[in-house]
């Protein structure tokens, strides 16, 4: 039984996947082991409160930039597994994870860990304000803030498509390196998808899924968006590919790069709401000719990360590119 000191310094968190985390009252120390979930901890504020991350994180160009402090974090993993004397020298008050295996890792060497895994928007909110109630402080109300920047960035998409707008069929690439990995239906990918006035070209379900080049070519996409790369590079790899280069799409020249900021906007990202924007005006250019993107992507930046985003810079945001 736990005396009323101990129950004074502790409080409970419940994680996405249903369990009750007992957590210190006051979070100092986070270990963010999850790449998406570090933009998060940035975006409520929490980012000096960053013991550990992961390389992948230390790589993303857009996050250095914003907060170069991020190369100095340790990144305590072995592949996906937590190298736990590494994280037991960094002293974290709790670990942050999508990952089950680490998450019982982390309590095994008695270091609470919150699951914060999601597959859609409703999930996505959900754990931004898990992240938001563990970091505590001014970050529940960051939180709030968001999650009513989010939702009145897919309302202000869904006033702008009438019921007769005619929903355009999108293909979503996972990167450049394998054109035949697409995301398919169920996904958060195919939400903003439809949020944004198209639907999946292709039948498949589930994140990064296998496909022929035959079924692309008979569903026959009329934009297609490719991740991790830039809009120039996207166009020019399916206009020399013999296979694609006869597509709808790519005789348009409508192939994007998708954006990536702190984090890739397409998955696992607090930059969806930026993401809803984009892909509808992507979609259907004519509904959308007074949304300034450019300006709304300087607003997000400089309201959310307290960084002054140039127009030069959020136009290379725009098209996949690195910051120079």
């Amino acid at each position: 039984m736990s005396t009323p000191i101990q129950a004074a310094s502790t409080r409970n968190v419940k994680d996405l996947s249903g369990k009750t985390v007992k957590i210190s009252k006051k979070v100092n120390r986070v270990a963010d082991l999850w790449h998406a979930n570090n933009q998060v901890v940035l975006l409520l504020n929490g980012q000096k409160k960053l013991v550990a991350t992961t390389d992948t994180v230390k790589s993303f160009p857009w996050f250095s930039t914003v907060y170069p402090g991020i190369k100095a974090v340790t990144a305590p993993l072995s592949g996906n597994d937590i190298q736990t004397e590494e994280l037991l020298k960094l002293k974290p008050d709790v670990v942050l994870t999508a990952d089950k295996n680490q998450a019982e890792q982390a309590t095994k060497v008695g270091i609470p860990a919150v699951n914060l895994m999601y597959q859609d928007f409703a999930g996505l909110k959900r754990s931004v304000k898990t992240t938001a109630k563990v970091l505590g402080g001014n970050s529940p109300k960051i939180a709030n803030q968001y999650v009513k920047e989010l939702n009145g960035n897919i309302k202000y998409v869904k006033q702008h498509l009438d019921e007769n707008t005619k929903k355009t069929r999108v293909l979503h690439i996972v990167n450049d390196q394998d054109l035949l990995k697409v995301d398919g239906r169920d996904t958060i990918v195919d939400e903003w998808i439809k949020l944004s006035g198209g639907k999946n070209a292709l039948k498949v379900k589930g994140n990064m899924r296998a496909v022929t080049a035959e079924q692309i070519i008979k569903a026959n996409p009329q934009v297609i968006i490719i991740g991790n790369t830039t809009s120039k590079k996207a166009l020019k790899t399916l206009c020399h590919d013999s296979r694609f280069a006869k597509l709808k799409a790519v005789k348009a020249g409508r192939v994007y790069g998708n954006p990536q900021g702190t984090f890739a906007w397409d998955r696992y990202s607090a930059e969806e709401a930026l993401q809803v924007l984009w892909a509808a005006k992507k979609l259907h250019p004519n509904k959308f000719k007074q949304l300034n993107l450019t300006k709304k992507t300087q607003q997000f930046y400089d309201k959310y990360y307290h960084y002054d985003l140039s127009k030069t810079e959020a136009k290379r945001m725009l098209a996949g590119e690195e910051p120079k």
